[in-house]
C-alpha cells in the first residue's frame, strides 16, 4: 500500500488543536452560555481533543461538552447496502439558547453537519451554532455549509480521499491525503 502526502505532521497537528482552542477562548472567554459537542464518532475524537487541551489552557473553566450520534439522521441511512453502526449520544444538557461549537474531523459534502444540526433540535433551540473542523475539504461541497473555525484547507480533486489519524487509534497524529488510485481506507 502506497502512503498517503502528509499534509499535517504530528507537530503541526497539535499546534493546529492549539490555535482552534485559542479561536474559541478569544470569541469565548468565559464560555458562559456556549457548549462544545462532537459529532460521533471521528467528531468527537477531535472533540475529546480540543476538551483536554482547553482543560490545559483554561483549568478553571467549566465547559459543557458532548457527544452526538446522527446515524439515524443522515440522509444516506437507508440507501446503504450495509446498516450503519450507531454510536452513544452524550448530552447531559440542553442548549436552548446557548451558543453550541459543532465539531467535526473532516468538512467534505456537508451531510454530516446537516444530519448534526437535525440531531441537535432534540436538546432545545440554540443561540446560535458554529461550525470547527479540523480538515476543510473546499470543493464539491453539497450544501451551503462552511466552518467557522478551520485548521486546514484542502483543495483536491473529489476522487482523492483526506485521513486524520490519531495516535492512540492509528500510532501517530497526522492528515494525510491520497490520491484516487491509492487505497487509502486500510
Amino acid at each position: 500500500m502506497q502512503k498517503g502526502r502528509v499534509i499535517l505532521n504530528k507537530e503541526q497537528f497539535q499546534l493546529t488543536v492549539t490555535r482552534l482552542c485559542h479561536q474559541l477562548i478569544e470569541n469565548y472567554p468565559s464560555f458562559d452560555d456556549c457548549c462544545i459537542v462532537g459529532i460521533q464518532d471521528r467528531g468527537s475524537i477531535l472533540s475529546d481533543r480540543i476538551m483536554k487541551t482547553m482543560k490545559k489552557i483554561m483549568p478553571k473553566t467549566k465547559i459543557d461538552y458532548g457527544k452526538l450520534d446522527i446515524t439515524f439522521y443522515r440522509d444516506d441511512f437507508r440507501r446503504r447496502d450495509t446498516p450503519l453502526k450507531a454510536s452513544s449520544t452524550h448530552m447531559d444538557f440542553i442548549i436552548e439558547g446557548k451558543s453550541v461549537i459543532l465539531v467535526d474531523d473532516v468538512l467534505y459534502t456537508g451531510r454530516t453537519i446537516q444530519a448534526a444540526l437535525t440531531a441537535l433540535q432534540q436538546f432545545g433551540r440554540p443561540d446560535k451554532v458554529e461550525l470547527l473542523s479540523l480538515v476543510d475539504r473546499r470543493f464539491n461541497r453539497a450544501l451551503p455549509i462552511q466552518s467557522n473555525y478551520v485548521g486546514v484547507t484542502v483543495d483536491s480533486i473529489d476522487e482523492a480521499y483526506v485521513k486524520v489519524e490519531w495516535k492512540h487509534l492509528d500510532g501517530e497524529d497526522q492528515i494525510l491525503l491520497f490520491s484516487q488510485t491509492e487505497d487509502s481506507k486500510k
